[in-house]
């Protein structure tokens, strides 16, 4: 059996807890990226309102704080670390929706964020993984 068909005791790693952590770590990494993008066009750039960019820029940052600290949790097979996490996919279903219906370029994205966010549920409800957090059922 492998790791990801087991579910070991209480604190410890699994294979689903790994490409959860995977997961929160990438879409945390995507927002850090979006929010240093942001913050640097409002610094060298021409945007309408330099501090409103650069206060959106370290507000993206501040946000990127949370998946990737839950990111850290799951690796480290931490039990606080689920529930930021199943938040953080909740909310992200309807902005995935937004993006795929603006059209263009945006599709692409909604539809990588829609996708990330779905399988970030079906890893962290899996009964494996609620074993691994020492989460009942």
């Amino acid at each position: 059996m492998s790791a990801e068909q087991t579910s070991g005791p209480q604190g410890q790693r699994t294979g689903r807890l790994a490409a959860a952590a995977a997961v929160a770590g990438a879409e945390g990494a995507a927002l850090a990226a979006w929010g240093v993008v942001m913050l640097v066009m409002g610094l060298v750039g021409d945007p309408d309102s330099p501090l409103q960019a650069e206060a959106g820029g370290l507000t993206v940052l501040a946000l990127a704080a949370m998946p990737l600290a839950a990111a850290y949790g799951l690796w480290r097979a931490r039990r606080w670390s689920r529930g930021p996490v199943l938040i953080i996919q909740v909310v992200a279903l309807p902005v995935a929706w937004t993006m795929i219906q603006s059209g263009g370029p945006m599709i692409g994205v909604g539809a990588a964020l829609g996708a990330a966010a779905v399988a970030e549920l079906v890893l962290l409800v899996h009964p494996a993984a609620t074993d691994a957090l020492g989460i009942g059922r």
